[in-house]
């Protein structure tokens, strides 16, 4: 059992990677202040909580429902990955224009901010969502295994959660042109990782 939990653990962390979300958290958040930054730390973490776990209660079901497998979706979340990332090395560094407004932003807005890209595909990665649909498999799982697993998940996601709330601290440390250095960085990692989930989903569509 212990080898099992360990297992899981190790798989929803590579797929969640708490640790990659940090540097997407704050080339995001850089022009919030601490109170709109916990906000959307935490929006995003709930969001993200319950995309999964809809993915580990209906998502088998659905895929079938709708005759699409897996690697087409693996596909489909590499593309919206791929953009994502290309905004973060292209992007322009925040003016201070907008850091005006954004002590303004609404909580619909820090909501949006908080959806994309931080809840997806950053955290609830489409890597996340399926790795959820296997581990959940209603054909090899019971109930049970089923329950243990999104308990493991929640721990995951907690935990990605702490390093949410104290990337405030690393974002006065570095500051906004280490945050801008990080987010490129990043950006070009998270690139390589979406063109890794394109191929390998194109390979097994057709081989």
């Amino acid at each position: 059992m212990i080898s099992i939990l360990v297992t899981q653990f190790v798989v929803l962390w590579a797929v969640i990677d708490p640790i990659g979300s940090v540097p997407v958290y704050l080339s995001q958040t850089q022009h919030l202040s601490a109170k709109q930054r916990k906000l959307v730390a935490l929006k995003a973490v709930a969001i993200a909580t319950l995309v999964l776990l809809f993915f580990l209660i209906v998502g088998q079901l659905l895929l079938e429902a709708m005759q699409i497998p897996l690697s087409a979706f693996q596909v489909a979340g590499g593309l919206v990955l791929l953009i994502f990332a290309l905004t973060m090395i292209f992007g322009e560094s925040k003016p201070e224009q907008e850091q005006k407004m954004s002590e303004e932003m609404s909580h619909s807005e820090l909501a949006d901010l908080a959806v994309y890209p931080l809840a997806i595909p950053s955290i609830a990665s489409p890597g996340a969502m399926m790795a959820i649909v296997m581990l959940t498999d209603n054909s090899r799982y019971s109930i049970l295994d089923q329950s243990i697993t999104a308990g493991v998940m929640l721990v995951v996601l907690l935990i990605t959660l702490g390093l949410l709330l104290g990337a405030t601290f690393i974002q006065k440390v570095i500051g906004n042109v280490g945050a801008a250095i990080i987010s490129r960085v990043m950006g070009l990692i998270l690139a390589a990782v979406a063109v890794n989930n394109l191929l390998m989903g194109i390979k097994d569509f057709y081989f």
